[in-house]
């Protein structure tokens, strides 16, 4: 039986994408990297898109940060998480959203990095990397 996705809470709607994508799909995709200013990507850490164990999108990244003591396992995966690969964006609702490498952007600004390697997605390759 194929198993359905729970509905995305209210306070992440306005910023989520309207499909569903498989991020393996989406690291096979030949996208160029380039240099993005982080500030571009900063309005991510206000929004809580990160879970505890029993709660989805609780915990926004800029809290993680803050208080790192309070949230071990996400500030853990955060500080493992590996820099070298590019993060992968789309344009969505008037900005870059991330799709993949939200804990990179974390991990590297906290190192003081202004920009970062991104590879921009185009919308017109959502048929390869979207899944029902």
């Amino acid at each position: 039986m194929k198993k359905v996705p729970k509905p995305l809470p209210a306070h992440i709607v306005p910023y989520a994408f309207d499909f569903r994508w498989d991020n393996e799909l989406v690291w096979k995709l030949k996208v160029d990297t380039e240099v993005m200013p982080v500030d571009e990507l900063l309005w991510h850490f206000d929004v809580s898109w990160l879970h505890t164990e029993g709660e989805r999108f609780s915990l926004t990244p800029a809290g993680i940060m803050q208080y790192p003591d309070l949230y071990p396992q996400q500030y853990e995966r955060t500080m493992q998480s590996d820099t070298p690969f590019p993060i992968d964006v789309m344009e969505n609702k008037g900005r870059w959203l991330i799709m993949d490498g939200l804990h990179r952007l974390m991990k590297l600004t906290h190192g003081g990095a202004t920009t970062v390697v991104v590879r921009k997605i185009s919308r017109d390759l959502v048929p390869q990397i979207e899944i029902n």
